[in-house]
């Protein structure tokens, strides 16, 4: 296969290198362009896709759109047998979508047509979900709206997202390559009309631990948001919550019991491992040693 590959983050990573590995000839990646980043935000890091991409020897190419005329005729002249996307970030006018011959597929970590959009790890974890995975999809004008060609699933079980990314990361790049050995045995499936949800990019107001929910939904905050890791506030810092456990124990929610415990809406939540700023990972005892969290507290 002849194969434009198109994706930014580290989750889009397993899935170029599984087409290199296949022997497929992918002649250039596309990924988002550079951003500030560094000491102090001053240098221009490029994406962990470009970066990987041109340790294998491919051409990057980082259009800020792929609306106008010139990136889509510059699209055209790679002549790819397919596109597959992962993670790009950048929405694909018709004209590039009807480029390739086999069109362009994508890697959804989401069990379509639940979690249609942005963040759907994060919000299969806040919602409680039993189970996520992944779908290989056509892609169409709508947002995640293709039938899809192949699915795998897994239990979400008490996974961060950090743990479901990189799971499911590898996941998608092995149905990816399942799908381009013989496309012929994916035919395409049409998503159900019914049980459509939309997963809305995470707000960075969302990182902020809401103690007034019950203390099951706390904990999936925390899991869901780690990375970079949900968090409270006392003393003018803020403290990263990395890892929970839910107790019964009772009281005003937000404050602070026996320990770290802090109360929740219904029952509560004992932070296991938290962060400081500027500080590594510890366990809430490693924590208390050094930073005073007086019971009665009110976060």
């Amino acid at each position: 296969m002849r194969i434009v590959f198109m994706g930014t983050p580290d989750f889009a990573v397993p899935v170029l290198e599984a087409l290199v590995a296949g022997g497929h000839d992918v002649v250039a990646a596309y990924s988002q362009p550079p951003r500030p980043g560094g000491r102090r935000g001053r240098e221009l890091v490029a994406s962990p896709v470009q970066a990987r991409a041109e340790a294998l020897g491919i051409g990057v190419r980082t259009p800020r759109t792929l609306r106008d005329a010139g990136a889509q005729a510059e699209f055209a002249a790679l002549a790819p047998d397919v596109a597959v996307v992962a993670a790009y970030g950048l929405i694909l006018p018709q004209a590039v979508l009807d480029t390739p011959r086999h069109g362009c597929l994508n890697v959804h970590a989401s069990l379509l047509p639940r979690w249609r959009g942005a963040a759907p790890i994060q919000r299969a974890i806040l919602a409680g979900d039993a189970e996520t995975g992944v779908c290989i999809m056509q892609m169409e004008a709508g947002l995640d709206t293709g039938p899809v060609l192949l699915e795998d699933r897994t239990a979400i079980k008490r996974k961060t997202a950090g743990e479901l990314t990189t799971e499911l990361s590898a996941m998608g790049a092995r149905l990816m390559g399942q799908v381009l050995d013989d496309l012929a045995a994916c035919p395409p499936t049409p998503q159900p009309d019914n049980g459509t949800t939309y997963a809305n990019k995470v707000d960075k107001a969302e990182l902020r631990l809401d103690f007034t929910r019950p203390a099951e939904q706390v904990e999936r905050q925390v899991r869901a948001f780690n990375p970079p890791g949900a968090f409270f506030e006392w003393d003018g810092e803020r403290i990263r919550v990395l890892a929970a456990d839910v107790t019964d124990d009772i009281g005003t929610p937000g404050c602070v019991l026996d320990g770290l415990t802090i109360a929740c809406g219904t029952d509560a939540i004992r932070p296991t491992l938290v962060q400081r700023a500027g500080r590594g990972v510890m366990t809430s005892d490693e924590l208390l040693r050094g930073f005073s969290v007086p019971s009665g507290t009110q976060l």
